[in-house]
C-alpha cells in the first residue's frame, strides 16, 4: 500500500456531510434529510478549488443480516459517491456490529467495499473507535472487534492490491486513550504482527476537546497540542506506529443552548491552527470535521447541532471559519 505523504505537506482536509449523528446512549440524532444539491454546493465552498484533495466521511456498516454480495449502500450520507467528484474523494468508514462475532463476514464484506467503492475512495478506515466498548453504535461494544481490525486492514489491503487501487489507503482509529487503555494500539500490534501493521497505512483519531468536558479559551490550544502529542508519543510509538501518518477523523464542537455560535468559530479556529502547527513534528496527514450540518437545529441536545451549517444549511460563523482554514493549510 502507498503511504500517506509526509506531514511537512499541506493538510487533507474532509467533512462528514450526512444529517445523522451518533449519541453517547446509543441512538442516533436524526432531523430532515439531506438535500444532495446542497450538500454538494457546500462541499464546493468549503474545498474552495475543484483540484484541491478533499474527503467526503461516509459511513457503512456490517452486522448479522448484512447480505454477502452487495452491493452495500453508505448508511450516512446516503449515496455518498455521488460527492466524489473532481479531487474529492470518500474517506469510507466501515463499520461492524455483528453481535455473533462474525469475523470472516467483515472481512469478505471489507473486500467487497473495496470492489465498489475502490475507484471513488482515499481512505478506507477498518471499524470506528473499537476502544469504545459501552456504546452500541461504536464498534467497541461489539465481540472479536479486536481481531476485526488485525484481520480487516491486511484484508482489504490485499483486495485494493489485487484490483490496483494503490491510491487506497487503510487504517482504523480510536478515542484518545489514557491510563490502562494507552496499550489499546499496542495489544492490536501485539495481536495483529507484522501481517497487520505492514498492511496499515494511517491512524485515526477521533477527538471533541471542550465539548464532553469543559477547556477554558486560554487552555484550548495547549490542551490538543498535549493531547496531539501524547498520542504520538504514548500510543503510537511504542507500538510500533511512530512512522504512522496520523489523521483527525472526526472533530467538532456543537452549538445550542449557552453554545455560541461564535464560540464554535474559535474552537474550530484554534484547533485546526493547532493540528497545522504541528503536522511536521508530529507527522499529522490531515483534518475531517463532524459535521457539515446539524442534525435537527430545532433541537436543544448536544448531539443535534455539531453542523458547521444549520439543517437547512444556512452557515453558522465556523463554516467560513474552517473554509479559510482549508485555503490557508489545505493540499
Amino acid at each position: 500500500m502507498t503511504r500517506i505523504p509526509s506531514a511537512s505537506a499541506p493538510l487533507l482536509f474532509g467533512v462528514y456531510p450526512g444529517g445523522a449523528t451518533g449519541d453517547d446512549a446509543g441512538g442516533l440524532a436524526v432531523g430532515p434529510p439531506d438535500d444532495p444539491a446542497q450538500v454538494s454546493a457546500a462541499l464546493d465552498l468549503l474545498q474552495g478549488s475543484p483540484d484541491r484533495p478533499f474527503l467526503v466521511r461516509a459511513y457503512t456498516h456490517f452486522d448479522d443480516t448484512t447480505r454477502p454480495g452487495g452491493p452495500h449502500p453508505t448508511a450516512t450520507p446516503a449515496g455518498a459517491e455521488r460527492y466524489a467528484t473532481g479531487a474529492r474523494r470518500l474517506d469510507l468508514v466501515a463499520q461492524y456490529r455483528s453481535a455473533a462475532g462474525d469475523v470472516d463476514g467483515y472481512c469478505a464484506f471489507l473486500g467487497e467495499l473495496v470492489e465498489q467503492y475502490g475507484p471513488v475512495t482515499r481512505t478506507l478506515q477498518v471499524a470506528e473507535e473499537p476502544d469504545v466498548t459501552t456504546n452500541p453504535v461504536l464498534d467497541g461494544y461489539h465481540p472479536r472487534v479486536r481481531e476485526v481490525i488485525v484481520r480487516g486492514v491486511p484484508a482489504a489491503a490485499a483486495r485494493a492490491r489485487a484490483l490496483g487501487h494503490t491510491h487506497l489507503r487503510i487504517g482504523f482509529n480510536t478515542t484518545p486513550l489514557f491510563g490502562p487503555a494507552t496499550a489499546f494500539v499496542a495489544e492490536l500490534t501485539a495481536l495483529g504482527g507484522r501481517e497487520f501493521t505492514d498492511a496499515l497505512d494511517y491512524v485515526g483519531l477521533d477527538f471533541f476537546p471542550d465539548v464532553f468536558r469543559p477547556v477554558a479559551t486560554a487552555d484550548l490550544a495547549p490542551a490538543v497540542a498535549g493531547l496531539l502529542r501524547h498520542h504520538r508519543e504514548a500510543v503510537l510509538a511504542p507500538a510500533g506506529l511512530g512512522h504512522l501518518p496520523l489523521h483527525i477523523t472526526e472533530h467538532g464542537w456543537p452549538t445550542g443552548p449557552e453554545r455560541h455560535p461564535e464560540r464554535q468559530a474559535e474552537v474550530v479556529e484554534t484547533v485546526v491552527t493547532a493540528v497545522a502547527e504541528l503536522a511536521g513534528p508530529l507527522r499529522l496527514s490531515g483534518y475531517t470535521h463532524f459535521a457539515l450540518r446539524d442534525a435537527d437545529s430545532s433541537r436543544p441536545g448536544l448531539f443535534h447541532r455539531f453542523g458547521l451549517t444549520t439543517d437547512d444549511y444556512a452557515p453558522k460563523p465556523a463554516f467560513d471559519a474552517l473554509r479559510a482554514l482549508v485555503a490557508r493549510h489545505g493540499s
